[in-house]
């Protein structure tokens, strides 16, 4: 059993913790399973920069950032060191333990999901 946890940087947003099982699935998948909103205005799939996140724990279990990646999170709002999109965060161990920060979404223009 894997735990993820995300917390939020709209402080009016409480942490939420939840559990799941398999691997080869993003961090953006699992804010859709577990009704968690972060915008993705291209659909998942690293054309854009708006499923920013900052992978605060569990980066040993994600796949490294490509190329590709590194170039829209330089275009997400106040990137980090610690920055992924959650789109290319794809899980591939088991009984893990991953944190995510989500940037405040009310800064992101485009479509809500």
């Amino acid at each position: 059993m894997s735990i993820i946890k995300f917390n939020f940087e709209d402080q009016s947003i409480p942490s939420r913790e939840f559990e799941f099982t398999g691997t080869d699935i993003s961090v953006l998948e699992l804010t859709e399973q577990f009704d968690i909103h972060l915008n993705h205005n291209c659909g998942g799939v690293c054309a854009c920069s708006t499923c920013h996140v900052y992978l605060l724990r569990g980066e040993n279990a994600i796949e490294e950032i490509s190329e590709k990646e590194e170039d829209f999170i330089d275009r997400a709002i106040n990137p980090r060191l610690e920055s992924r999109l959650a789109c290319q965060c794809i899980i591939l161990k088991e009984n893990v333990n991953i944190e995510v920060e989500i940037p405040d979404q009310r800064r992101i223009i485009g479509h809500e999901h």
